[in-house]
């Protein structure tokens, strides 16, 4: 059988990390190369393919159509070809990853499918970090986070994870005693449940019942959800959360009040530097995370 030609590696590592980067001199600057010289690459490249990857304009270089259908062709072959080689070599150390995480995403939705990650990447390994002000923390102590924000800070690379409603949510005891309808008399007695990173979600809600200047007997803090949850569960007060938190937890203690839901101004999002994304850890896990639709 004959042994069809290799591409050119190098050339390809080059077209990659352009791609990946989206500037060629940033590319070069890793790489080690001259910008001459990282065109001389890309230029082997399209010559063995037979196809233009890149236009040229005043030093700038923009993917063209087939330029992008060769990229998504062929990364994820180059990262399959990465793992395999990795996977056979006793030269390849730990993959560590530095992630800030709130606990109850953490819970409900990044542990029950984090042995897929570790089945397509065993050298990856995570430390996990639940404190306060994981975004302010992205970049120092912390390679990339998950957070709660309607919208992370400007220099940061941010993928929107989901879209939610506010609900309020309570022990079933507690629902049935409200009714189906808001009272304003009844709700001004209850003890309210709001998560620290969700303050305006009460907000929302008030003004979706039209009771807006409604003040409830207390208001109690929480910085985890999960606690919040076990908190409405025991008959505590009523919690402010979304409804995938509700859905996720399947506890047939709570209850949502009212048939009520609006629009949350919060969503998860996975943050990191723009630069950290070339770091293997924090791709791998990115690339993993946006495919794996958690």
């Amino acid at each position: 059988m004959a042994i069809r030609r290799l591409p050119p590696l190098r050339a390809l590592e080059a077209f990659v990390r352009t791609v990946r980067l989206g500037s060629a001199r940033a590319a070069a600057d890793e790489l080690g190369l001259s910008p001459s010289a990282l065109s001389r690459r890309i230029g082997n490249l399209e010559e063995f393919v037979g196809k233009k990857l890149f236009t040229r304009a005043r030093q700038a270089m923009k993917l063209t159509d087939d330029g992008h259908a060769f990229f998504e062709a062929v990364n994820p072959q180059l990262e399959a070809l990465t793992r395999a080689v990795e996977s056979q070599s006793e030269n390849f150390s730990l993959l560590r990853l530095h992630l800030g995480v709130l606990p109850l995403f953490g819970t409900q939705r990044l542990f029950p499918r984090l042995g897929e990650l570790r089945e397509r990447h065993p050298l990856l390994h995570i430390d996990i970090d639940t404190g306060a002000h994981l975004e302010d923390r992205v970049g120092d102590v912390l390679d990339a986070a998950i957070i709660l924000s309607r919208g992370p800070s400007r220099g940061l690379h941010a993928v929107r994870l989901d879209y939610n409603k506010v609900h309020a949510i309570c022990s079933r005891e507690l629902a049935d005693r409200l009714g189906a309808e808001p009272d304003p008399d009844k709700l001004r007695k209850q003890t309210f449940l709001i998560h620290n990173e969700l303050p305006e979600s009460f907000t929302a809600w008030r003004n979706e019942i039209g009771m807006a200047d409604m003040e409830p007997a207390a208001i109690d803090h929480f910085d985890s959800g999960q606690i919040m949850l076990e908190a409405a569960a025991q008959g505590l007060g009523i919690a402010i959360m979304h409804d995938d938190h509700m859905r996720r937890a399947a506890d047939n203690r709570l209850a949502t009040l009212f048939n009520v839901e609006v629009e949350s101004p919060y969503s998860y999002w996975f943050v990191c530097k723009p630069t950290a994304l070339e770091e293997r850890p924090v791709r791998l896990f990115h690339d993993w995370l946006v495919k794996a639709g958690l």
